[in-house]
């Protein structure tokens, strides 16, 4: 992958947190600051298709009482 090189303005807070993560992980900076872009961007994309078609769906009755979806979560 091919890098660019951008100019960023960072809070003087969120540069700090930044530098302790390098050091504690032992990467530079600049690997924090690209992890970090890379994860936003990979959050706010926007997908052509849907993740789950209606034919991929299951019908489950309705919205499950607090109770029921317990027992389905401990199968209990």
């Amino acid at each position: 992958m091919a890098l660019k090189r951008i100019d960023v303005y960072v809070d003087e807070a969120d540069l700090a947190l930044i530098k302790d993560a390098a050091t504690r992980l032992g990467v530079p900076e600049a690997e924090i600051i690209r992890e970090g872009i890379h994860r936003i961007a990979l959050a706010h994309r926007v997908r052509d298709e849907p993740f789950v078609t209606d034919e991929e769906t299951f019908d489950l009755g309705g919205p499950g009482a607090k109770d029921s979806t317990r027992a389905a979560a401990t199968g209990g």
